[in-house]
């Protein structure tokens, strides 16, 4: 019988280890590759699969806190595991709920199968199209921001498919990073979380079996799907961010020599901007609530309000604390500038704050949260 994984433990391990090659990774380009092969081997990958699944059996809670500790090592590989496990979050919450989800869990547990999130750029309408063949249908796309694809063995992930009786739909599928036609463009350089690997999959004529479309919905207006997704997978991305924030923080607080009332009321307004980002991060592990959650339309829109709350903070505290640190953060040496490059990225996860304050204020207005396109009606002859 699977035991239960113990976490902290694991970090205790792997961390120091991780945080070794962090600079280096950082400074040419490179990918974390070994950092996973490490978290493989201490069974972090099923880690959230449930016990009787074969999985190390951890709470949405623990996994969100290991990420954010392990950001304090490296930013970039606790990103690129949060990505995969928010995957495994929303097959765990789905098959708790008597949806699909067991299958996928059972083979994450099987053999530490690292997934690969393609969602970032699609949100509700997917890219990429999908044609109709014989036992299933073929797929073509360009996924950006695939983090982990160098490792990944599966993508989850959607196109468009013009179907001739229900419309405009989008398929959802997984698709091992094997398959005939899909390949890496190699295209990640990038001003932070250079380590992730979050390089474009082009998907060239792929075949997708139609056993394996896990969802078909329709690609106007906004999915059930979705409220499962943000709710599981914002804590987790943002719990990197919210560590890469924390260590940023404490680097500029060790660095900072200056003693004078300015410097003091610096350090306080540092504080101040960490302690909110954390706070709008706990809101998010509340109302995933380990699972325990009804997904809603007014759910997701709480969710992402604490998500934009917590990604303009820790940006915020990049900031500051080059301020409080001074000239010293501007050299490599001293690290607080790789840091404040991989804050940066918060901002740009699902939903971007603008996209989040309309989807917010269309809810709050009783209006469905995205607009939904209307047929166009033919005239009569």
């Amino acid at each position: 019988m699977p035991q239960h994984i113990d976490l902290i433990t694991v970090l205790d391990q792997v961390a120091p280890i991780i945080a070794q090659n962090s600079t280096w990774l950082d400074a040419t380009d490179g990918f974390i590759g070994e950092n996973f092969d490490l978290l493989k081997e201490h069974g972090v990958f099923s880690a959230l699969v449930p016990t009787e699944y074969g999985g190390g059996g951890a709470t949405h809670t623990e996994m969100a806190e290991f990420i954010r500790e392990l950001a304090h090592a490296c930013p970039s590989t606790a990103l690129t595991l949060s990505m995969h496990s928010h995957l495994v979050s929303a097959a765990v919450a789905n098959d708790r709920a008597g949806r699909p989800g067991r299958a996928l869990l059972e083979k994450v547990s099987s053999g530490q199968v690292i997934l690969v999130s393609t969602g970032a750029n699609d949100w509700l309408a997917s890219n990429g199209s999908a044609v109709k063949v014989e036992g299933g249908y073929q797929v073509t796309a360009f996924k950006p921001f695939a983090s982990g694809s160098p490792k990944g063995d599966m993508m989850v992930t959607s196109v468009s498919y013009d179907d001739p009786i229900d419309g405009p739909l989008v398929l959802h599928f997984p698709l091992p990073m094997s398959t005939d036609g899909v390949s890496l463009l190699g295209d990640w350089q990038t001003l932070g979380m250079r380590a992730t690997g979050s390089q474009t999959v082009k998907i060239d004529g792929a075949f997708v079996p139609e056993a394996a479309i896990a969802l078909k919905r329709p690609r106007n207006g906004f999915h059930p799907a979705f409220s499962v997704i943000l709710t599981v997978a914002m804590p987790l991305i943002m719990s990197a961010y919210t560590g890469a924030a924390e260590k940023i923080a404490e680097m500029a607080l060790e660095r900072s020599h200056t003693k004078s009332e300015l410097n003091y009321v610096l350090a306080g307004e540092l504080i101040n901007l960490l302690e909110t980002a954390r706070m709008a991060r706990k809101g998010m592990i509340d109302l995933c609530n380990d699972f325990e959650f009804t997904p809603s339309e007014q759910l997701a829109s709480d969710v992402l309000v604490h998500k934009t709350v917590c990604a303009d903070h820790v940006t915020k505290v990049a900031s500051k604390a080059m301020e409080v640190a001074g000239g010293l953060s501007f050299m490599r040496k001293n690290g607080i500038e790789r840091f404040f490059r991989d804050l940066q990225g918060a901002r740009f996860h699902p939903l971007p704050e603008k996209r989040q304050q309309l989807f917010t204020g269309r809810v709050a207005l009783g209006l469905e949260p995205v607009e939904t396109a209307q047929p166009v009606l033919q005239a009569a002859e």
